[in-house]
């Protein structure tokens, strides 16, 4: 089978994709009348060879960068304090995300605060708090993942971590949605199983969310459903063989679109995620992977018509909630994801604290049925404990 040819798309937002295109960053760059960019990436990423797949043409140019790597897994807001200081400091005129949901993340939101008077917090997504913005003091943002997971460069927040409390918070405003995206397919080849794991059913969780969460938005929910089927037929082969070109490229531009669908809403597996990313850092696609199979089992009764259609579209023997789970259940063990939290080496003993955070959790109000804060917390011991019984009575 031939490679996927280089496109260009223009929903959500302007998308260059193909093998290579990271060689376009200094087009991209002219197209956006970037002339000093901030690279934005992680402590990881930064010490291997693909940054020089970024870096060189520009260098080739002449044109000047400055590269800013202090970025944890789950970004915090000193890592975007930092990051805004250094885009000042060096008259930075815009910002290049490269790397995974954290280093895409924390690019965004260096973006978004190097022209504003108020604290992150003051961004939460909630309310119209993004009104609040000075719209002239968002630099142009061009986004180039290196995983398959989070869609990031097609979203318009980012998860940023509260170090005091430990609590994820949603920073949003419109214009963080990257003006340019480069979805090269090669950056993804060196990537460790485990992550190509992880981050595959994060975008799967993306998608199936966003299918199940309440509302009309036909749109959405077609993204979603061709989503998901690409990420069935993908995830394994990626995994299993990692310069599989076509299962590569298949998957980013599946978790692009998972992330598009999502703008519907998420749900309870991102809601008890986000506060074990908080909590322990616990990697996010790793916690989503875990939670996943017990949140479909305790949303049962508001998913379980919906979801006979998803595996007829998907061709999954004997439609039913039950046969999905299995196929689920299935996936994690063939990709080598624990199937509890516990195994994960995550304690139990905050669980009500989790059950509180959860239930404030902007993608609790999505979800695909209404949950209490004691409901929360049953998920969180479902997932922890591996006793799907706990879950019986929804």
């Amino acid at each position: 089978m031939s490679k996927r040819k280089a496109t260009n798309w223009n929903y959500p937002t302007s998308i260059w994709f193909g093998h290579e295109r990271t060689k376009d960053i200094v087009k991209a760059c002219e197209h956006l009348n970037i002339k000093n960019p901030l690279i934005v990436t992680d402590e990881a990423l930064v010490t291997l060879p693909i940054i020089e797949d970024l870096i060189n043409p520009l260098k080739n140019e002449n044109i000047s960068f400055t590269l800013f790597s202090d970025v944890q897994s789950n970004p915090s807001a000193k890592n975007v304090e930092d990051g805004v200081k250094v885009f000042n400091e060096n008259a930075c005129d815009g910002v290049i995300a490269f790397g995974g949901g954290s280093a895409l993340d924390a690019g965004k939101t260096i973006a978004f605060m190097s022209g504003q008077s108020l604290s992150i917090w003051d961004f939460e997504d909630v309310g119209d708090n993004f009104l609040r913005a000075n719209i002239e003091g968002i630099a142009p943002i061009i986004a180039i993942p290196t995983t398959s997971g989070t869609g990031s460069e097609v979203g318009r927040a980012s998860v940023i971590t509260n170090s005091e409390t430990h609590a994820k918070k949603i920073i949003f405003h419109p214009l963080m949605l990257p003006s340019l995206v480069i979805l090269d397919p090669n950056l993804t080849y060196g990537l460790p199983k485990h992550i190509t794991a992880w981050t595959g059913i994060d975008a799967l969780v993306h998608s199936l969310e966003a299918y199940f969460a309440p509302g009309f938005h036909p749109m959405a929910d077609g993204i979603a459903l061709e989503a998901i089927s690409l990420i069935k037929n993908n995830l394994v082969l990626a995994y299993e063989n990692g310069n599989n070109e076509n299962a590569r490229a298949n998957m980013l531009v599946a978790a692009m679109m998972g992330a598009t669908a999502f703008q519907k809403g998420l749900g309870s597996v991102h809601s008890i995620a986000h506060q074990l990313g908080g909590l322990f850092n616990t990697p996010h696609g790793l916690a989503n992977s875990i939670i996943l199979p017990y949140a479909l089992r305790q949303n049962k009764s508001a998913i379980q018509d919906k979801m006979k259609k998803l595996c007829v579209f998907l061709d999954i023997q004997n439609p039913s909630l039950e046969s999905f789970i299995d196929y689920i259940i299935d996936l994690r063990q063939t990709l080598g994801i624990p199937s509890n939290l516990s195994e994960a080496k995550i304690s139990d003993d905050r669980a009500d604290e989790i059950g509180v955070l959860a239930y404030a959790d902007p993608s609790t109000a999505t979800n695909a049925k209404k949950l209490e804060i004691e409901d929360l917390t049953v998920l969180f011991k479902a997932a922890h404990s591996g006793n799907y019984d706990l879950l019986k009575d929804y």
